[in-house]
């Protein structure tokens, strides 16, 4: 019943519509009777699904760090007893505890949004996000008007927005426009500052967490989720026309595969764990996903910004290109920058060319195009943050 709401509200003009001035107009009341708190700082990632990302990176620097030890730290999820987060406390979304919370809080710290469709932050908040990833997908006003998906009506309060390349700065100054060309930053994303920092021990280390020997050539497969592609219940699902098992009779015992799902996907493949494949879209870490693997493939996920920064070899299975392009629409074709494939006997030849034909191929010129900027934003993220505490 809950994910059928969250589909009306997003879905439904009229009924966002309701949404918005009833449900801001009510914060806004609320917001005379809270007091502001100097020393509340609140954390959400991916809308409270997740505690991961470049909020998790910046709250385990910035529980460290002697300038926010007088702080105190509250995480938001959807479902708070599924996680264990180190020092600070849990709150639930779209609860009233969570609203008050907020318009207590003096610092957000996010990677997409905390006002929940809404528009409520005061002005004693100064709110810090990072975004959840490059876009490929077109988002925004940039989406055509006959795709139905959520458009905001409030005007989204950020105050410093950071990016990791001016190709995503020049798209959000322009999908965002409420936020203000002065508020973009290009300092990189916190999340990535690892794939510039790790070591091959570190890798190591992984694969032995993971049970993954050091000779196998490790295949991370993460595509992105189609949104108008949904169950009868309106939960997103994926169906990919590819058979693993196929895949394991022609690459053989020298390779294993990960596959992971976006978090939006509700109905997955239904993979059996074997020797070959796994199910890796409950895994918390996508970090260490592609850390450990040798060879990324996906379609038109953000994914593939990040991991370029590792210089590591990547394939586009755009298997429905056209369809996905009418659908949602694109920035650009990717398959003009990286080895593509239309169909999975074309992938499975791409991927037993990857130690050679496809070694770097594209993947150097791709990262200098878009990701100008890594390896040091967890750092300037606080720097900012503890900056703007001092000032006022």
């Amino acid at each position: 019943m809950k994910k059928y709401l969250f589909y009306i509200v997003k879905y439904v003009k009229w009924v966002y519509a309701l949404y918005f001035y009833l449900g801001t107009c009510t914060l806004w009341i609320l917001k005379l009777f809270v007091r502001p708190d100097d020393k509340l700082i609140l954390f959400i990632s991916f809308g409270g699904k997740k505690y991961d990302d470049s909020p998790k990176v910046i709250y385990e620097r910035m529980i460290s760090d002697s300038r926010f030890n007088s702080y105190r730290f509250v995480w938001a999820f959807e479902n708070p007893e599924a996680f264990v987060i180190p020092k600070g406390s849990k709150v639930k979304c779209d609860t009233l505890a969570y609203f008050v919370t907020a318009l207590k809080a003096r610092v957000w710290v996010s990677n997409s949004t905390v006002e929940r469709g809404l528009s409520f932050k005061g002005k004693h908040t100064f709110y810090f996000d990072t975004w959840h990833g490059t876009p490929i997908k077109k988002m925004g006003t940039d989406i055509a008007s006959t795709n139905n998906c959520f458009k905001g009506r409030g005007k989204w309060n950020v105050d410093y927005f950071t990016c990791q390349g001016e190709y995503e700065a020049d798209i959000f100054r322009k999908v965002f426009q409420t936020i203000g060309k002065d508020r973009m930053h290009v300092i990189g994303l916190p999340r990535n500052d690892i794939y510039a920092t790790y070591t091959r021990e570190y890798m190591l280390s992984l694969r032995r967490k993971m049970g993954i020997s050091e000779d196998k050539k490790v295949i991370l497969y993460a595509p992105t989720f189609r949104e108008y592609d949904k169950t009868d219940s309106m939960a997103v699902k994926i169906s990919i026309p590819i058979n693993f098992e196929k895949w394991r009779h022609l690459l053989g015992d020298g390779y294993i595969l990960l596959f992971r799902a976006h978090y939006e996907v509700v109905q997955g493949l239904n993979i059996q764990d074997n020797d070959f494949v796994r199910e890796m879209s409950a895994y918390p870490q996508l970090e260490d996903l592609m850390i450990v693997s040798d060879l990324l493939i996906s379609d038109y996920s953000s994914i593939f910004f990040d991991y370029s920064i590792m210089h590591k070899p990547m394939l586009c299975f755009a298997y429905d290109y056209e369809h996905y392009t009418r659908e949602r629409g694109l920035y650009f074709d990717i398959r003009e920058y990286l080895p593509n494939a239309k169909d999975e006997n074309e992938l499975l030849l791409l991927i037993q060319q990857s130690d050679t034909t496809i070694k770097n191929k594209g993947v150097e010129r791709f990262q200098k195009t878009f990701v100008t900027v890594f390896g040091n934003a967890s750092r300037r993220s606080l720097d900012i943050i503890a900056d703007n505490l001092e000032s006022k």
